[in-house]
């Protein structure tokens, strides 16, 4: 009897890196994580050391392939932060700078200059003239640099990739690609016209391959693995949550928050500040999506809890919300890294509103929390005017609708059923899905759509209306500062 197969996936995400091992029900057989330190030089400026995030990613690959020396590992897949910027020399594998994370606003001013050039980088790109996209950090690198004939530009899932072949593999995603602004994702090609406009060279650019390829062989551990997947962070949730059909929606609560939805082979142009992006290209056909990007959802309650001591542990968050029966008037807009979707400021800061002598702390908590909700609202209301049609269901995932008081929330703001998986780790799923299909472990999307499992529905409940006000009211006050 054959051994039943498995697959590696590496979750490299903005707050740790993680290696998991799949079977082929979806099932995490083995896990092991490492927390990723942010460096924050300066107001607006967040970095991390990649040279860390390689060791790391390589130091728990080692780990949970040393547990499974006898099992059957089909290959690799690669899930990671997008956006975040690296730059290394070729010859030595150095980085020059750290890791840009896509939090980062240190380029916010320059991107004020490209604003003439907004509806051609918006229709080449699906993106707008933003700090968060990778483009402008790596302008900023290599401004600084002396020679850069030697130079390799990377997102992260590059990077990665680049060391895991030992040097001898180049190369991104379609969905990655499309996160840089340098990437046309009607031609599926890096553009001249932008690459020109910002000073990039050419040269220092990655080749685009689908999701599902032959990325490389890896030979540092036991035994040779093949990489056979890679996609950035939400789009593999977006895989991973089996959102095939057009108009599916899922919404991935970790760091940020990303929604996305399905728009097949159209790539629907929007009129209310989202973005147009690659889902996934497979077999060099194209699926694109509308998404919403937020920058702090479960960072909000991190920094609660690192920042304020408010609570020990992110789990703590939900009691400490309910044992108050509202906000007692306090909203909170985290917006520490600017706002995202669909307001577009990079110079705004998170704040607090409608603090009184009687606030405490779990009507702040309470007030974080229910930011969430007000957040996706502001994605999916304009997502629903994208689409021409109002959004039924959101399939979510993440680390922070664990917290029941949260998705409720969510349910009843949004006024939409919220779906949460038993499966909650769609991200590395979704990359360790693809590897499966490419592998031929499976034969079709169907084979990852059969593996997904509902844990609870929360359905609309109630909702006066009034929070929201605040928020908008909060929101517009915040603009004007």
């Amino acid at each position: 009897m054959s051994k039943p197969p498995f697959v590696l996936s590496i979750d490299q995400g903005t707050t740790s890196s993680r290696a998991l091992v799949f079977d082929a029900c979806g099932n995490v057989v083995s896990v092991a994580q490492k927390e990723l330190e942010i460096i924050t030089p300066q107001s607006g400026w967040v970095e991390q050391n990649a040279i860390q995030i390689w060791q790391d990613v390589r130091d728990l690959c080692e780990s949970v392939l040393n547990k499974h020396k006898d099992d059957h590992i089909v290959g690799i897949g690669i899930t990671n932060q997008r956006e975040t910027t690296i730059v290394w020399n070729k010859t030595t594998g150095q980085p020059v700078y750290n890791a840009i994370v896509w939090q980062d606003r240190r380029t916010a001013e320059y991107c004020k200059t490209l604003k003439p050039h907004a509806d051609m980088i918006t229709d080449k790109t699906g993106l707008v003239p933003d700090p968060y996209f990778s483009a402008t950090k790596l302008k900023w690198i290599l401004d600084k640099q002396d020679d850069i004939n030697d130079l390799l530009f990377g997102t992260v899932d590059c990077y990665l990739l680049w060391h895991l072949t030992d040097g001898r593999v180049h190369a991104t995603d379609a969905s990655n690609a499309a996160r840089t602004m340098l990437f046309n994702i009607k031609t599926q090609q890096w553009d001249e016209d932008l690459c020109d406009l910002l000073g990039i060279p050419m040269h220092v650019l990655p080749n685009v391959l689908d999701n599902l390829s032959d990325f490389g062989r890896c030979d540092l551990f036991d035994r040779p693995l093949e990489i056979m997947a890679m996609a950035g962070d939400q789009q593999s949730a977006t895989f991973g949550q089996s959102c095939f059909d057009i108009g599916m929606v899922k919404s991935t609560y970790g760091t940020g928050c990303f929604a996305l939805m399905n728009t097949g082979d159209v790539c629907v142009q929007s009129n209310n500040k989202l973005l147009s992006t690659v889902a996934w290209r497979i077999d060099g056909t194209v699926t694109y999506a509308l998404e919403g990007s937020i920058f702090v959802a479960g960072a909000a309650i991190q920094f609660l809890r690192d920042q304020f001591n408010f609570f020990d542990d992110a789990a703590q968050s939900e009691a400490m919300a309910l044992s108050v029966n509202d906000t007692d008037g306090v909203v909170f807009v985290p917006c520490f890294t600017g706002l995202g979707a669909p307001h577009w400021n990079a110079d705004a800061r998170g704040a607090l509103f409608g603090l009184s002598r009687g606030a405490k702390q779990a009507h702040i908590v309470r007030a974080c929390l229910d930011a969430q909700a007000y957040q996706t609202r502001d994605l999916i209301d304009a997502m629903a005017l994208d689409a021409g049609h109002d959004i039924e269901t959101i399939r979510v995932d993440g680390g922070l609708v664990q917290n029941n008081y949260v998705c409720q929330c969510i349910a009843d703001e949004v006024g939409c059923d919220i779906d949460r998986p038993i499966n909650t780790e769609a991200t590395a799923w979704g990359a360790a899905a693809m590897a499966f299909i490419h592998a031929g472990v499976f034969q079709s999307f169907d084979d990852v759509s059969n593996h997904y499992a509902l844990d609870r529905k929360f359905t609309p409940q109630s909702n006066n209306g009034d929070g929201y006000k605040q928020w908008v009211k909060s929101i517009n006050a915040l603009q004007t500062i």
